[in-house]
């Protein structure tokens, strides 16, 4: 089995108007795939369900997809393979790299995206029914076997 450490992550961004919440899980999974710390590039998993954060209010009225950005999040899980990591470089090291991609994607939004770490318990709790799975496709299977038991 695989040296590896899991942390439950939490991930929000402010997107354009139009744009794809399926779009943003997988630019923010395969980001996550391959994590650079200090040169030193290791392989990650990441797995969990993205979600629109809309204003208190607009459950019943929808906001008009055209005027405004929109908070887009994940809750989720990133496993990090190999010995030696902390979950604060590891975060760091997936911050960085969200970062660099959602600005690359989407442009630079005034605010880089919030990437930290959470309590497991808060992913489950806090994830709505209707969010949409995502995961690092094709990724390192040891690393998918033990991501699983936490989804």
């Amino acid at each position: 089995m695989l040296d590896s450490l899991i942390v439950p992550l939490f991930v929000t961004t402010d997107l354009p108007p139009g744009a794809d919440l399926a779009e943003f899980g997988a630019l923010l999974t395969e980001t996550a795939r391959a994590l650079d710390h200090d040169g030193v590039s290791y392989e990650a998993f990441l797995a969990g369900k993205v979600f629109w954060l809309d204003r208190p209010g607009t459950a019943r009225q929808a906001p008009d997809a055209g005027a405004e950005q929109r908070f887009a999040a994940l809750l989720g899980y990133l496993a990090a393979s190999g010995p030696g990591h902390t979950t604060r470089g590891v975060v760091a090291d997936v911050r960085r790299a969200i970062s660099t991609a959602v600005t690359g994607r989407y442009g630079d939004a005034g605010v880089p995206p919030a990437v930290f770490a959470i309590r497991d318990r808060d992913v489950r709790e806090r994830t709505p029914d209707a969010a949409l799975y995502v995961d690092t496709r094709d990724a390192v299977p040891d690393l998918v076997t033990v991501t699983r038991p936490y989804l």
